[in-house]
């Protein structure tokens, strides 16, 4: 009969962590469990890195202490899993290791024990060890032993538990919504559930619980939060997985103001748990509209300055063919000013222009302030008014530089927006460690989709309008102003939220607006207006992604790191090998067949 590990352990009991021990611990009897990190013999002494979830201990198998223990150590691979039981001694002062805090002791084992061991490793459980990520994401149960990698898991943690004891403190009930919901159209590609009891039709997984926490208003909760599971069929990045966590909250009898300072509140407790509760915060507010002028998008990084300045009025009649079109054409001229970067190469000019035309730029116009003069191809085509008034606007002093954008503002502002990060990153104007947040306020209620020829909503088809625009409903709703409010951190949007319809008639409104007729808005939503006609009270809330707070706290680079097993761009689980074929029978009881050819 083979030895469990329940019958290895018995009566033994960690005294101590793996990164606990200090040199006021000597002379203690302890019991370390862990893997071995690596195992050396020096001349016929083991020594042994034995790593936990917390940090390194040496210890040392001596054949003149114990030579039972040193006969297990000898046999000692790295990632064994050991117990070992010994006492605390000090490393001699010439072996002491200050790279880690257990570095000024060891323990001398008196007793070992091999709880399993490890076949050869396909890659070296170090921080230091580079490795392509199809490998970490095939055996990334070994990937999360390294405490680099377990870092940014560590502070995930930190943020949960401290939005978990704010959201308490605050008198928010935790409360669970349905993972298999009806298909409602909220933005993106549902995944689908087939049902067995209900051949032909489908639950889908939800993209969001908005509908489910604006029912828990009518039904009386007035505040709710839930730290939940979101599921989204869409085109994937470094900064988007298929299945995504959000701190999710809603509130009853609230203006948009009080969702914010709700807001704030919470993420002071998630800063301050994960910096320290002296780091100082703040929250500034900007619109919708000087987001977009001054930056090109509506989730600007203000770690760092470099704002746009647009130029159109200044060459509406100008004799250079390719503005003067622009302006024609109802496009726009946008410049991005760039103190110090006259001392850009021509060869990184041209960088930066294929960077732009990798984002649909045609172009990149340019022009230099050096000392002895401009310095640009375009200038020729400039008078000198012109001159004089795009050096006001932009400000343009020798050893500047100043890139242009010439199109529809869409194109334009992408570009430029991409552009003012990356000319950030290369000039090292982002402080890494800096945390800015950035309320954008202010929002259209509606957008006009080209492709669909229609309004569509700029958030979602629930958030109420401003109430001194509700007279432009039908009248101009391009120029409606919605009760929405997004909070953005470092340049990524970390949470968004609005104030909800809470009237059945000015939802229908909107509806209407939107094209979604009474019969379609009955078949999809029909649950939640039957709720806002029994006495709906005024509401609203927030959604904030626990993912990319995750990743901005920890510095991490993707989502991929902050997820513990994440999905490839492809939407595979390379561990598991999800998605993968079922088994005919199984498609059979659900009423689905496969077509093969498709």
């Amino acid at each position: 009969m083979s030895t469990t590990t329940t019958d290895l352990l018995d009566g033994w009991h960690r005294t101590h962590k793996g990164g606990e021990l200090r040199s006021s611990d000597v002379g203690k009897e302890v019991i370390l469990f862990g893997w071995a990190q690596s195992a050396r013999d020096h001349g016929g002494i083991v020594f042994i890195d034995l790593r936990d979830r917390w940090g390194v201990t040496q210890i040392v198998c001596d054949p003149a202490h114990s030579k039972g223990a040193h006969g297990k150590a000898e046999k000692v691979h790295s990632e064994y899993v050991l117990a070992a039981k010994g006492k605390v001694r000090a490393r001699p002062a010439n072996m002491a290791n200050a790279k880690i805090p257990t570095g000024e002791i060891e323990v001398l084992i008196d007793e070992l024990k091999v709880l399993n061991v490890s076949k050869p490793l396909p890659f070296q459980v170090e921080d230091e060890l580079e490795v392509g990520e199809a490998v970490r994401l095939k055996y990334r149960y070994l990937d999360l032993r390294r405490p680099s990698v377990q870092r940014p898991f560590l502070i995930r943690h930190q943020i949960a538990q401290a939005a978990r004891r704010y959201l308490d403190g605050q008198n928010f009930v935790d409360l669970e919504t349905p993972m298999l919901t009806k298909s409602t159209p909220e933005g993106a590609r549902d995944y689908l559930v087939p049902s067995r009891m209900h051949p032909g039709e489908f639950y889908a997984l939800p993209q969001s619980p908005q509908l489910f926490k604006q029912i828990l208003m009518v039904a009386g909760f007035e505040r709710y939060y839930q730290i939940v599971k979101c599921f989204r069929d869409e085109d994937l990045r470094a900064d988007r997985q298929p299945e995504f966590t959000q701190i999710d909250i809603e509130m009853s009898f609230v203006v948009a103001a009080d969702v914010m300072r709700e807001v704030e509140g919470l993420l002071r407790a998630i800063v301050g748990n994960v910096r320290g509760e002296n780091y100082k915060v703040e929250f500034p507010r900007m619109s919708y509209a000087d987001a977009m002028a001054k930056y090109g998008c509506d989730k600007p990084d203000l770690r760092f300055g470099l704002e746009l300045v647009e130029l159109s009025d200044i060459f509406k009649g100008s004799s250079f063919k390719v503005f003067r079109e622009v302006v024609d054409g109802k496009g726009i001229i946008k410049a991005l000013p760039v103190k110090g970067g006259a001392k850009f190469s021509r060869k990184e000019i041209d960088d930066f222009t294929g960077f732009a035309q990798s984002l649909g730029a045609k172009g990149l116009a340019w022009i230099k302030a050096n000392p002895d003069g401009w310095q640009s191809p375009i200038l020729k085509f400039f008078s000198e008014q012109e001159k004089a008034e795009l050096q006001k606007r932009t400000k343009l002093e020798t050893g500047d530089i100043v890139f242009f954008a010439a199109d529809k503002p869409g194109a334009v502002n992408q570009v430029l927006a991409a552009l003012r990060l990356h000319v950030g990153e290369t000039l090292g104007l982002i402080d890494k460690e800096k945390l800015c947040f950035l309320w954008v306020t202010d929002f259209p209620m509606f957008d006009y989709d080209e492709k669909e020829k229609r309004l569509v909503a700029m958030h979602h088809p629930f958030t109420s309008p401003r109430a001194e625009d509700l007279g432009k409903l039908e009248s101009a709703p391009l120029e409606i102003k919605a009760q929405a409010y997004d909070i953005v951190l470092n340049g990524y949007e970390v949470g968004g939220g609005s104030v909800r319809i809470h009237d059945m008639a000015l939802q229908s409104g909107v509806f209407k607006i939107l094209g979604i007729g009474e019969e379609e808005a009955r078949l999809k939503f029909g649950f939640l207006l039957e709720a806002l006609e029994l006495g709906a009270p005024p509401h609203g809330g927030v959604a904030l992604g626990l993912d990319r707070l995750a990743m901005i706290l920890s510095g991490a680079t993707s989502l991929r790191e902050v997820i513990t097993f994440p999905k490839t761009q492809r939407g595979q689980c390379l561990m598991s090998g999800a998605p993968s074929v079922v088994d005919h029978r199984q498609l059979l009881e659900l009423s689905l067949r496969v077509d093969k050819q498709a």
